[in-house]
Order: structure tokens, then sequence, then C-alpha cells
């Protein structure tokens, strides 16, 4: 069939031309809005300027086809061919090109918003400033690909393969990028606001000026990344790979990155105010200086020497841990979760669920807390359920109080502040809490009930990795009673086992509530 012939059959109302073969013909501005060309050989066709929209390309050849400034809005083009085609300027929108090959196209300012090219093969594909927002490019091959300046906003790129693509000043806003590999990818001072990068794999990939604002990067691969002076404001990177990653100057700032494993980065100059110095791996990181200040604009600057630095950083996650000198049992497992969910609606101040961890004969209840400033008002609304809550709430108040008390001369300010935003924080709790009334464990069976009566500990861990013991029953570990008569025995016993349960000195607790040894502070105001 020539030109001429396909002109006047679809002019008559032909519109199926299934497996027609117009190799090299030449179609250009011709009107084809419907037709069915699926499986048509138009290899090296000249189809530029063309409307095809709506179109059935299905499984065609066009290799090297000349399609700049087609029509192809919703066409379908699954598994088509068009490796080596011109599709600068062409229009895409909607179209469907499920595992098509566009090996080396070119597509400089296509229109491709809304199209789906799930597990399409991009290799070498020349996107350049093209539009794709919310496009379907899940499972696809972008390796080498040129996205420059290209818009893919929300676009779905779950899965897909970029190694060493070009997407520098790429809008990637909103995008999902879940999974795929980026190695080696530049991505400079492209846009990845609110994107999800969960597991992604970016190592040695060029992030530098990106903006990152809310981007999920959680468990993604960073290793030898460049970030230098990008934006993470409010990131996720909860245990990401940034082994070796350059992080000169990037805005962290209320990111969360605990567990993360910074070994060997470098993060001089980085803008750390809100962030979290704890749960970090850092063996080998460079970092002479970090800013300080809400703002980043370096009002609060801190130099570090090697020592200081690892200091600074660490590696222990703040725990509140409550003993329990008996097994838990499902009745109290429930009880207990029931009375947490209460105290956390009064006050909402403990983040996360505690761990538990039951033996044979003892259980732990640990609180991770994201704050030493969070320590002693955790601890206080963690021991609520037991008998022993009096006794260790008088213990904790006490040792507050005894720690105020001290000479000013004998505490540096910044302890004093630190003491006092204690006591604000735990009278605020104990505020809130006024009117908490334990729910009657009565009803529970024996064994269940007798768990609550049970002999207590209470051990706080700071950031340092240094232990504070706030209240220990005289007899915990020891089973002087049998656990059937604890809870009968409980109210007459109290008063005389609290007195015996003493305080830690003063000099361990203020060695315990002391500010990490501080770098040296330079202010630029």
């Amino acid at each position: 069939m020539n030109v001429t012939e396909l002109g006047g059959k679809y002019a008559a109302g032909v519109r199926d031309f299934a497996n027609v073969n117009l190799s090299e013909a030449n179609l250009s501005g011709i009107n084809l809005s419907g037709a069915n060309l699926s499986e048509a050989n138009l290899n090296v066709v000249n189809l530029s300027g063309a409307n095809l929209s709506g179109a059935n390309l299905e499984r065609a050849k066009l290799n090297v086809a000349r399609l700049s400034g087609i029509n192809l809005s919703r066409a379908k083009l699954n598994q088509a061919v068009l490796n080596v085609a011109n599709l600068i300027r062409a229009d895409l929108g909607e179209a469907e090109l499920i595992e098509a090959a566009l090996i080396r196209a070119e597509l400089i300012r296509a229109e491709l918003s809304g199209a789906n090219l799930r597990n399409a093969n991009l290799n070498g594909v020349d996107l350049r400033e093209a539009t794709l927002r919310y496009a379907n490019l899940s499972g696809c091959n972008l390796s080498e690909a040129n996205l420059r300046g290209a818009f893919l906003t929300s676009a779905i790129l779950e899965g897909a393969t970029m190694n060493g693509a070009n997407l520098c000043r790429c809008d990637l806003s909103a995008a999902n990028l879940r999974e795929a590999e980026l190695r080696q990818v530049d991505l400079s001072r492209a846009d990845l606001n609110g994107a999800d990068l969960r597991g992604a794999n970016l190592r040695w990939a060029d992030l530098s000026g990106a903006s990152l604002r809310w981007a999920d990067l959680s468990e993604a691969k960073l290793s030898g990344a460049s970030l230098i002076g990008a934006d993470l404001t409010n990131a996720n990177l909860l245990n990401a790979s940034l082994v070796h990653a350059n992080l000169t100057q990037a805005r962290l700032i209320k990111a969360d990155w605990v567990g993360a494993d910074l070994t060997g980065a470098t993060l001089t100059g980085a803008k750390l105010y809100a962030v979290s110095r704890f749960g970090l791996k850092t063996e080998g990181m460079t970092c002479e200086w970090v800013d300080l200040s809400p703002e980043g604009d370096r009002s609060e600057i801190y130099h570090f020497t090697s020592e200081r630095a690892k200091k600074f950083f660490n590696e222990t996650l703040p725990t509140v841990e409550i003993l329990i000198d008996a097994p838990l049992d499902f009745h109290a497992h429930v009880a207990i979760a029931s009375i947490y969910q209460q105290i956390v609606s009064l006050y909402p101040g403990i983040k996360r669920p505690p761990t538990i961890e039951v033996s044979s004969r003892r259980t732990a209840i640990t609180f991770s807390v994201d704050s030493n400033d969070r320590l002693f008002t955790t601890a206080y609304l963690a021991v609520i359920p037991f008998a022993d809550a009096q006794a260790s709430h008088r213990n904790l108040i006490a040792l507050v109080h005894t720690l105020q008390s001290q000479d000013r001369n004998v505490l540096s300010l910044r302890k004093y502040q630190r003491i006092k935003q204690i006591s604000i924080s735990l009278n605020r709790a104990i505020a809130k809490l006024n009117q908490f009334e334990l729910p009657n464990l009565d009803r529970l069976p024996a064994e269940s009930a007798n768990f609550f009566q049970a002999p207590t500990q209470t051990v706080l861990t700071n950031s340092n990795d240094q232990t504070l013991e706030i209240y220990r029953r005289p007899v915990f570990g020891k089973r002087l009673m049998q656990q059937s008569n604890l809870y009968h025995r409980a109210k007459k016993t109290s008063q005389s086992r609290s007195s015996e349960a003493t305080l830690p000195s003063v000099k361990t607790a203020i060695e315990f509530i002391r500010e990490l040894d501080e770098p040296e502070q330079v202010n630029q105001g």
C-alpha cells in the first residue's frame, strides 16, 4: 500500500491498517487519528506533524522514524519499537507505551504527562525538558538517559533503573522513586521535595544543591553520594546508608536520621538544628564545624576537634527501662497496654510504644525517647501502672529538687538551665496526669494482678550511654515473698518499702544530666 491509497481509504472511513508496510514512506502532516496500525512496519517513516491521536500502534516498528511534532496523545504504543526515533516536541500525553522500546530516541521537550511507560526500554533516551507529570515509568530502563530539566512531578518511577542518567535540574517533586536504581546519577540542583526514595540505590549519585525537603530516604543507599549544599530539611533518613557521603554544608534542619550510617562521611558546615545526635554510626567521619542555628544562618557555629566530634555524634538511644520482678502474662499485657494508652491520651509526650521482653522470671519494658530531657518525664509516666509508682515518683521528684538546690557555683549555667527545663517538663506532666485514676485491677486473675504489685527497678540511659538508677525496691530480685501473696500484702508494706529506697548520689545525677562535652562555639551574628 502506498501513501495515496492509505489516504484514500482513510478518507473513505477505513480505519484498520494492521500489519501495513509503509517503511520509509513520507506521511508528514497526515491525519490518521484513531487508525489501527498495530504491527505495522513504519521504519524510517516520516510522520512529522502528523495526527495519530488515539491510534493503535501496538507492536508497530518505528525505528529511526521522523516523528517530530507528531500528535500521539492517548495512542496505544504498547510493545512498539521506536529505537533512535525523532520525537522532538511530540505529544504523547496519556499514551500507552507499556514495554515499548525507545532506545536512544529523541524526545526533547516532548509531552508525556499521564503516559504509561511501565517496563519500557528508554536506555540512552534524550528527554531534555520533556514533561512527564504523573507519568508511569515504573520498572523502566532509563540508564544513561538525559532528562536534564525535565518535569516529572508526581511521576511513578518505582523500581526504575536510571544508572548514569542525567537528571540535573529535574523536577521530581512528589515523585515515587521507591527501590529505584540511581547509581552515579546526576541529580544536582534537582527538585525532589516530598519525593519517595525509600530503599533507592543512590550510590555515588550527585545530589549537590538538590532540594529534598520532606523527602523519604529511609533505608536508601547513599554511599559515596555528593550532597554538598543539598536541602534535606525535614527529610526522613532513617537507617539510610551515607558511608563516605559528602554532606558539606547540607541543610539537615529537623531531619530524622536515627540509625543512619555516616561512617567516613563528611559533615563539615552541615546545618543540624533540631537533629537527633544519637542512633548514628560515625566512625571515621570528618566534621570540622556545624551550624546549630534554627534558621541555618550561622549564628550558632560549633567547631570540633576529632575527639569532641565523636562525643557530639553518638550511637546510643536514650531509654527508660522498667524492670518488673515477674513474668508478664496475657491478661496483664492487655491491661498495661490499655493503661499506657490512657496515659498517652492525657499527655502525648511518649512518642513510641515500648518494647517488652519477657523471661521466665522477669519483664523489661523499655521506652525509647528522642531527647535526654524527656527521660525523667517518661520515667514518671512509665511506672504509673505499678504499685511502686508512688515511691518511684517520690524518688524522682526528690532527685530533681536536690539538683535544683545545688549551689550555682557548683553547676555551670548550661547544667542549671538543663535541670530547670527537666523540672518544668516534669511538673507539666504531673499537672496533666493529676486526675488520672488507675483502672481497678481486682478483676484480673490473681497472677495477673500480682504482676503490677511485683518489685520494680527504674533505670535511665542517656545518649552518652550513661545509666542512672532512679528507683529500686530493696527486695527486687531477692524473691523474699511468694508471688501469690504479693497482691494482698502490697498495701500493708508499701510505706516501709518505699522508705528503704535510696536516691542516687547528687554527683552521679549531675554527671548523668550534664551536657555532652560542648565544642567550642563561635557566634557570627
